[in-house]
């Protein structure tokens, strides 16, 4: 049965043995609080030493019965180099040393009596398997418990002694064996931890007990203490005590604040958006409420009257001043006769007025036609009044100060050839006075207009 159980071992640990050969390093995904190193640098700490101290006895608990009744703790010691090459999965080099010693008292035979093995040395290369550092309930882990299996050689000398101390029998020389362990280590630092474990060594031999049995083969156990200390830099998580999920829910965890960062700026970037429209339709009511009051009844809005407190029945320019007392004293018996010629003058400066998109710029085109308005004006002492109407695209405050502003930019382009300013009245009416309609683009040029009346 134990020979059966020994081959199976020696089988796994050949394996173990010959993994790192056929094996590759398992992708691990980048910590989320380390820096990108070049290519031939790791992210993580691979490599530890330890050394460990504790008691080797001459059987183990899977022992049925041994060669002796009783058995006595001995000291033994060891080191080990470790090479972790994923998040479980390690290979380390074993070193191991230290004296067993068995006796049959109790027993009515006599010989054999003692035997004291000197374990000179061992060693052995075996594969580790780490549990606890995987988890998704926390992010770091204070136990990480491990199991082992591997093969190695052991050096040993041995020597039985009688009842009587007469020593009879020694046996030395090196055989192999299979070591498998179990244990826990305790994560004291980023660099050390704190090493507790159980070792069971397989012997394939029966002697190493300097007496032969031919039943079965012989074991030892090994209960140790020790420290584990992590090589490399300190700024790089240690790979055995890494855990992965952690790398996971950081990316996640960053992903969502980048999200969220992204929510919160489109948020306060919409505010910002909302309270300029509000701003600025606040400005345009205001300007609007302006365009429709007429505070002094004198027909010329509060925007654009520029003498705001005349009285009701003052008769007034197209800025809201009160026209000259001999304009307004003009006697009522004078005549003013206009001869068709003279309202050709006028339909011909009509037909060629031309204005800047959406502007009040008089393009050239006009001007020869309203010079001849100017001469006109000057010749024959008329007065004209100026009427400026829009269609209905855009809103009434700006249609009502763009009639107003080409009313007065025709009145100003008179002025400048010679006509009497306060001979002309300049007045927008914004939309409010259509001529055709507003639902065809032939009827919105119609009422894109400035209407000249002389008088």
């Amino acid at each position: 049965m134990k020979k059966k159980l020994l081959q199976k071992l020696t089988t796994l640990a050949l394996v173990g043995l010959g993994s790192p050969l056929f094996a590759q390093t398992p992708a691990t995904p980048e910590p989320a609080n380390t820096i990108k190193t070049d290519k031939t640098s790791s992210i993580f700490r691979t490599m530890s030493f330890g050394i460990n101290a504790g008691t080797l006895f001459g059987t183990s608990v899977v022992s049925t019965r041994g060669d002796f009744s009783n058995y006595s703790f001995k000291p033994g010691y060891g080191f080990f180099l470790k090479k972790q090459v994923g998040h479980t999965l390690g290979f380390q080099a074993d070193f191991l040393a230290g004296t067993l010693r068995g006796s049959n008292s109790g027993r009515t035979i006599t010989t054999p009596w003692t035997y004291d093995t000197d374990l000179n040395w061992s060693a052995s290369f075996s594969t580790t398997i780490t549990f606890g550092n995987i988890s998704f309930l926390h992010q770091k882990s204070a136990f990480l418990p491990y199991g082992t299996i591997g093969a190695g050689i052991i050096d040993y000398s041995s020597v039985l002694t009688s009842k009587a101390n007469v020593k009879s029998k020694a046996e030395t020389g090196r055989m192999l064996f299979i070591p498998i362990s179990i244990g826990t280590k305790i994560v004291l630092s980023s660099v050390i931890n704190l090493d507790l474990g159980y070792k069971i060594g397989f012997v394939d031999a029966d002697n190493f007990d300097a007496y032969r049995n031919s039943t079965q083969k012989d074991n030892f156990s090994y209960g140790y203490a020790g420290l584990e200390f992590i090589l490399g830099k300190k700024s790089r998580p240690a790979l055995g005590k890494y855990n992965p999920i952690t790398g996971i829910t950081q990316k996640m965890n960053e992903k969502y604040d980048d999200l969220k960062k992204q929510m919160d700026s489109e948020k306060a970037a919409i505010a910002d958006e909302n309270a300029r429209i509000q701003a600025e339709n606040a400005k345009l009511m205001e300007e609007q409420k302006k365009f429709m009051t007429d505070s002094d009844n004198d027909g010329v809005s509060d925007y654009f009257d520029k003498c705001p407190a005349t009285p009701t029945t003052t008769k007034v320019d197209g800025a809201g001043c009160p026209l000259p007392s001999f304009v307004i004293n003009k006697p009522a018996d004078v005549k003013v006769f206009i001869s068709e010629a003279d309202r050709n003058i006028v339909k011909e400066a009509i037909k060629n007025l031309e204005f800047d998109l959406a502007k009040a710029t008089i393009r050239p085109v006009s001007f020869e036609s309203l010079d001849k308005v100017a001469n006109l004006i000057v010749a024959k002492n008329f007065s004209l009044k100026l009427a400026g109407h829009t269609d209905s695209d855009g809103s009434n405050a700006a249609n009502l100060s763009l009639s107003k502003n080409r009313a007065e930019a025709i009145k100003t382009y008179l002025v400048s050839k010679g006509a009497n300013p306060s001979r002309i009245e300049a007045t927008g009416y914004g939309e409010t006075q259509p001529i055709a309609s507003n639902k065809t683009a032939k009827g919105k040029q119609t009422n894109r207009r400035v209407e000249f009346t002389i008088y």
